[in-house]
């Protein structure tokens, strides 16, 4: 995801409703997130790793689909792991599905059955080969790997550049196909590729700022106001200019298998 869409704590925000509109954390469309349930948990995976799992609900719909299925999710956001939790506990999963708040960087949590890494490549490594080598490492031999991860549907301009989140640069994510090619090199094979719709992106942005919208209106004098008023209309006016330019590819990857004593033949 973009850079925009990292959270950050910012005091006094408890006073601003957020994300309360928001089913996942990204652009994904309740029919999609069900025929990627579906495809997950075909080999009905034992254990689950959510990379930068926000509130994991992704995560929870597999370990609902899964009986056998054990979950652990990673990230630093302890809002969204308190939330996390609190949705395990009303659907019953608390024995089965762990948050917790810690880096994904070198985690020793794998391997796992499933590894999911939804917007979060940058929780494992700076640049995209070397996320794509430790999500190798931490995927069992056999299992499955979701990897959610932006790229360019066509070359930005400059000008479009200037206008997205701070520093963005044509370096900050591939082409479709270059990203398919980094996960073949990293030792996978993509059994699905499929990419947001613009309606979904519609969907999440709007979702992602509603809340937050609908208190400025009510709020206008709030000393709160004008920072937030700031900081919304700058994201707005990120999204509407990588709308259309940023895709999301959600790409379900095979980890080739190991020969024995030899490295992962492609």
């Amino acid at each position: 995801m973009p850079p925009t869409h990292q959270v950050r704590n910012v005091p006094g925000m408890t006073a601003i409703p957020r994300h309360t509109r928001l089913t996942f954390h990204g652009p994904l469309s309740e029919p999609r997130a069900a025929h990627l349930v579906a495809r997950l948990t075909h080999n009905t995976p034992k254990t689950v790793l959510d990379i930068g799992c926000g509130w994991g609900e992704l995560m929870l719909r597999i370990l609902e689909a899964a009986p056998q299925a054990q979950g652990i999710g990673v990230d630093l956001d302890t809002d969204a792991l308190a939330r996390g939790r609190k949705a395990a506990e009303q659907r019953g999963l608390t024995t089965r599905a762990r948050f917790v708040e810690e880096s994904a960087t070198g985690t020793t949590r794998g391997p796992a059955d499933l590894v999911l890494c939804v917007g979060a490549s940058q929780a494992l490594a700076d640049q995209l080969p070397e996320a794509l080598a430790e999500l190798r490492r931490l995927v069992s031999d056999g299992g499955r790997v979701l990897l959610g991860e932006g790229f360019w549907q066509r070359p930005p301009t400059e000008t479009e550049l200037s206008r997205m989140w701070p520093d963005a640069a044509a370096t900050d994510h591939h082409d479709l196909a270059t990203l398919i090619d980094l996960a073949i090199e990293a030792g996978f094979r993509p059994e699905w590729t499929e990419t947001a719709s613009l309606d979904e992106w519609e969907e999440f942005e709007s979702a992602y700022q509603a809340d937050t919208e609908v208190w400025l209106a009510e709020h206008p004098g709030h000393p709160l106001a004008a920072e937030t008023r700031e900081r919304v209309d700058r994201h707005r006016a990120a999204w509407l200019t990588y709308r259309g330019v940023l895709g999301l590819a959600y790409l379900t990857l095979v980890p080739v298998a190991r020969e024995a004593g030899g490295p992962v033949s492609q």
